[in-house]
């Protein structure tokens, strides 16, 4: 028996694989394709096994016995007894006994010095003042010699308006430019909007049925209607779900609706309702219709005067006085007393700010002169310092005159293998005749037999270089 394989079998680099249609999902066949692009990028390894799941299982567990309200901090906890914690007694203030010294540091490090009066470095400014008389002249008035220029007479027009005399008497120059015009309407050149009535019949010709020219149409394109081919192959409803899920053991719920069952009577239906036997008819009048009085407008002349205008009288009332006093300036020549109640009874006391209250001090400083002399001048020892030698080396090119070594790792260990080409890459694979195609896709190719199969090798042997040149 001849063993064919599509694109996808024949493949070694697991670049190359076959179209597949759309169309294929609803044809139906008996043969299953195993070959997709999950399968060809996570191909299945047998010897590893799906890790086992940890969650329980779904089991009914039946009653069992009463539940008691025993947790395990209620098995556990051992009360305590819980004592008040005592609470810490103020002492009472005793002011402390003796004379506080108020001095500070820098009362007591400080040596005053005389400080004397800074004498100005600039020199003091001298006047020069000399006795003689100064001459006032300036260069500009001994240099300069005024010419004689004449006065240039203006080239101003005289002005021959007199304004007049009498009120009212000047005329503007509106006035006398301007000639009155009588108003003329101006000649409208829209059309009448009148319809002009025609005797002549409406005939119906236009433009467009004058100048139309029909032309014959060609026949329209009608696309043929893909005939629909159904699928060969049955559909597996198989899901995930229906596979895995084995439900739980337990009675069908029953229905609480109650079973359907047809009244079928042979009596007439006499359509008498509880409304109809008991509802009473009450009369009912019409409502009636207000007529508004018509309006009928008073005869005579309408008196406009009011109650206000007839009645009332008008009263003298004298402006309001205010009960404000009037306030008059009093001026004395007596001296004013600043004397007040509350300069006569209020005493100042004198205040004086609260010093700093600062703890007496266990170790008393020296009152002598600072000689400079620190801790680190006094036990320093000072040590020789040797240089540490540099292990840099000289930045000197080497010449040498020996030939250079360029053997390498990679000269000596470097085995040249065989470029592999994917048969699948050309459009015919060698060693493979075209067969068929199915509806998926997958293009099916038939192996010759051994001697010419050798052709793959060959094709192999014309793409793979022999040496390899390698440039160090």
């Amino acid at each position: 028996k001849m063993k064919r394989k599509c694109i996808c079998d024949i493949c070694n680099c697991g670049r190359h694989r076959c179209t597949h249609q759309p169309t294929g999902l609803y044809e139906k066949s008996n043969q299953l394709c195993l070959l997709t692009e999950y399968n060809e990028k996570y191909p299945e390894y047998g010897r590893f096994c799906p890790p086992s799941s940890m969650k329980p299982k779904q089991d009914y567990q039946a009653d069992r016995g009463k539940m008691d309200g025993t947790t395990t901090f209620k098995a556990d906890y051992i009360p305590y007894e819980v004592s008040r914690r005592p609470g810490r007694l103020q002492e009472e203030y005793k002011p402390s006994s003796g004379h506080i010294d108020l001095g500070t540091t820098y009362k007591m490090d400080y040596n005053p010095y005389k400080v004397q009066a800074l004498a100005l470095a600039r020199p003091r400014e001298r006047t020069h003042v000399t006795g003689g008389k100064l001459d006032t002249l300036p260069t500009y008035k001994d240099d300069f010699r005024p010419w004689e220029i004449t006065k240039r007479e203006p080239a101003k027009p005289d002005l021959s308006y007199h304004p007049s005399s009498s009120k009212f008497a000047n005329s503007t120059t509106f006035q006398d430019d301007f000639a009155p015009k009588s108003l003329v309407p101006r000649e409208s050149f829209k059309p009448p909007n009148m319809t002009r009535l025609s005797d002549a019949p409406f005939d119906g010709l236009t433009s467009n049925r004058i100048s139309y020219i029909a032309h014959p149409l060609e026949s329209k394109f009608v696309k043929p209607k893909e005939e629909y081919k159904p699928s060969s192959q049955a559909f597996e409803d198989l899901t995930i779900h229906k596979r895995d899920f084995k439900g739980l053991p337990g009675e069908i719920s029953k229905s609480c609706k109650p079973d359907f069952s047809r009244v079928v009577t042979d009596a007439r239906f006499n359509s008498s309702t509880e409304f109809r036997d008991r509802f009473q008819q009450w009369p009912v009048s019409l409502p009636q219709v207000h007529k508004a009085a018509e309006y009928v407008s008073p005869d005579g002349h309408m008196d406009l005067s009011t109650t206000s205008h007839c009645d009332y009288v008008k009263h003298k009332i004298q402006p309001f006085v205010p009960i404000r006093p009037i306030s008059r300036g009093r001026r004395s020549a007596a001296p004013f007393q600043g004397s007040t109640t509350m300069k006569e009874d209020f005493k100042t006391w004198e205040v004086r700010k609260q010093e700093m209250i600062k703890k007496q001090e266990e170790m008393t400083k020296p009152s002598g002169k600072f000689d400079s002399l620190t801790t680190f001048k006094a036990h320093f020892t000072p040590h020789d310092i040797h240089p540490s030698m540099s292990c840099k080396p000289l930045n000197v090119a080497l010449r040498s005159s020996a030939p250079f070594d360029d053997g390498t790792m990679y000269r000596t260990e470097f085995t040249p293998k065989r470029a592999h080409v994917c048969p699948a890459s050309f459009d015919s694979p060698p060693g493979y005749v075209f067969e068929e195609a199915d509806h998926r896709g997958h293009r099916y190719f038939r192996m010759l037999s051994s001697p010419a199969g050798n052709s793959i090798a060959l094709a192999d042997k014309m793409q793979a270089p022999k040496e390899v040149a390698v440039v160090s």
